[in-house]
């Protein structure tokens, strides 16, 4: 990481008015949660990609719910680490700031941010596989949950691979880019869309484009700024630098 280019950034920061931050798995890592793509991004010898998708739920949902209330068990376990406090307090110190992120665990809220949208849904949140019965639930669950209201099989409340987003979510994402002075791309591979097309959004506005990552993306080349490495090193000393 060139130290010049920690400065600047740091400078770009303190005078902006307009933040959007894009966060991936790379945020939470500081916090023990492996990433899919990582060393440890096997569970039981089942890829993770493999499990959270329709098909998978709809042909062995005992083993995709057994998967979830593992990783629910484990996520629970895990508390926010100073990334995800770094951009809490971004949170409280910039005047139009907004959280996009693509992890499900929740540490974001836990750590305090409140203009935050989760575009991939929630781990901590349940929907049914068939009437519109959703809620909130961190307890522990059985291992077939079923709906209280019509009786057929929860699901996940995430977005899994090959779903749509939620309605008016990615609108929400556009409009906030399309207007920011700087967008953050923090811990993210910038693999999977659309959000790895957010950047070039964001310079086709006029925006600063700054990448934090633990090493290069296929956008590193592309960004005005790319500081290499853990985002709960980095971010802190960037917040520390901003003015109340």
């Amino acid at each position: 990481m060139v130290r010049a280019h920690m400065e600047m950034v740091k400078a770009l920061l303190d005078g902006s008015r307009s933040i959007v931050a894009l966060t991936g798995a790379g945020v939470s890592a500081g916090s023990g949660i492996p990433t899919f793509r990582g060393p440890d991004g096997l569970w039981k010898k089942q890829r993770p990609e493999d499990l959270a998708r329709v098909d998978a739920f709809s042909q062995h949902p005992e083993l995709v719910w057994e998967f979830y209330n593992w990783r629910r068990e484990k996520v629970g376990q895990c508390t926010p680490n100073p990334a995800h406090m770094a951009l809490a307090g971004m949170d409280k110190q910039v005047p139009n700031f907004l959280l996009i992120t693509q992890n499900v665990d929740g540490l974001h809220t836990q750590a305090g941010s409140h203009r935050l949208m989760e575009m991939h849904g929630s781990l901590w949140r349940v929907q049914c596989s068939v009437c519109t019965y959703a809620r909130e639930d961190r307890s522990s669950l059985p291992d077939m949950p079923v709906c209280p209201v019509c009786g057929h099989l929860l699901r996940p409340g995430v977005v899994w691979f090959g779903e749509p987003l939620v309605p008016g979510v990615l609108k929400v994402a556009i409009e906030a880019i399309s207007s920011a002075d700087i967008f953050l791309s923090i811990g993210t591979s910038n693999l999977v869309q659309p959000a790895a097309s957010f950047y070039q959004l964001a310079k086709d506005h006029g925006a600063v484009t700054i990448e934090i990552n633990s090493e290069p993306t296929p956008n590193t080349g592309l960004m005005d700024f790319a500081l290499h490495g853990k985002a709960e090193d980095i971010l802190p000393e960037l917040v520390l630098g901003m003015s109340d």
